[in-house]
């Protein structure tokens, strides 16, 4: 279970009704009034945030001023022991930072970026996701991919895989680009 979403439920589970359409109203500018009469839970607007981006593991700014305009001290300490969490497990978990070549990559890639996503192992159900989420941003599609897989991997996510996933696609342009 992700902790982001097991986060998020246990906020919506300490929300009353008052506070939950305080939170609708707050939401004005991001949701359009008809979604937001059909939310009757803080799980449902979470959905819709989530949905529309406007929240996400790694983006909390609109979560933590809505808690804080409700005044809800706890849950804020919540959100606040959950980044906190997050950044103690995120060094050990993720590539150095000279293993991240993702820029060259996204820059050079283009539209294979499925392809070389597939050869690195990543499932499709995972690709199909990340293209829904960012149709038409082609070079945002291929950063969240590798992104994904460097969580996936972990510590184990390598230059030498990306490296050999590009020669394997005959991308060797951008797999000298990246040794380089």
């Amino acid at each position: 279970v992700s902790p982001f979403l097991s986060l998020l439920l246990s906020i919506s589970a300490g929300l009353s009704e008052a506070e939950l359409d305080s939170m609708k109203f707050l939401c004005r500018d991001k949701i359009t009034k008809k979604r937001r009469e059909s939310v009757r839970s803080g799980r449902e607007l979470f959905e819709i945030l989530m949905e529309q981006q406007h929240i996400a593991s790694d983006n909390l700014h609109f979560l933590r001023k809505l808690l804080k305009d409700l005044r809800r001290g706890d849950l804020l300490s919540q959100l606040q022991q959950f980044e906190e969490e997050g950044e103690l497990g995120t060094p050990g978990d993720q590539p150095d930072e000279q293993e991240k070549p993702n820029d060259v990559i996204c820059e050079n890639v283009g539209r294979d970026w499925k392809k070389l996503l597939r050869e690195l192992g990543m499932a499709e159900v995972k690709l199909d996701r990340i293209e829904a989420d960012y149709q038409f941003k082609l070079y945002e599609q291929l950063f969240q991919g590798l992104r994904e897989w460097q969580r996936w991997k972990g510590k184990d996510a390598k230059v030498a895989d990306l490296i050999k996933a590009l020669r394997d696609c005959r991308l060797n342009l951008v797999a000298d680009l990246v040794e380089e």
